[in-house]
């Protein structure tokens, strides 16, 4: 089993940027895919991006394409997601999750809605002028 902690969100103006952490431990971390969701009040669970075990693989939500990048450091158990160009609809908590380090998960995963494992505590972005 692998448990994980997301950090790094803010309050930050339409255009800005923020880089939120995926921080790992438990298990061995390059045997997982890591996904990132967000939930927006009133709004269901959707998935953002998803990156393979190796990192060699990652991808997105349409919405997010071009502005957000998912990147991870196995030695230091960390997956990360860079966010530029943020926008309103972006204002979310953002959640990181571990799933098998397998295609179909991992691709599919951006594509999802609703039902996500828990994903931890989650951290805040909020973009607003």
């Amino acid at each position: 089993d692998v448990q994980l902690q997301a950090s790094g969100g803010g309050l930050v103006q339409p255009g800005g940027s923020l880089r939120l952490s995926c921080e790992a431990s438990g298990d061995t971390f390059s045997d997982h895919a890591i996904g990132w969701f967000r939930q927006a009040p009133g709004k269901e669970r959707e998935g953002v991006s998803c990156i393979s075990g190796t990192g060699n693989s990652a991808y997105y939500r349409d919405s997010v394409k071009g502005r957000f990048t998912i990147s991870r450091d196995n030695a230091k158990n960390t997956v990360y997601l860079q966010m530029n160009s943020l926008k309103p609809e972006d204002t979310a908590v953002y959640h990181c999750t571990a799933g098998p380090n397998m295609y179909s998960y991992c691709s599919k995963f951006p594509t999802r809605a609703g039902d996500f494992d828990s994903g931890g505590q989650g951290t805040q972005v909020t973009v607003s002028s």
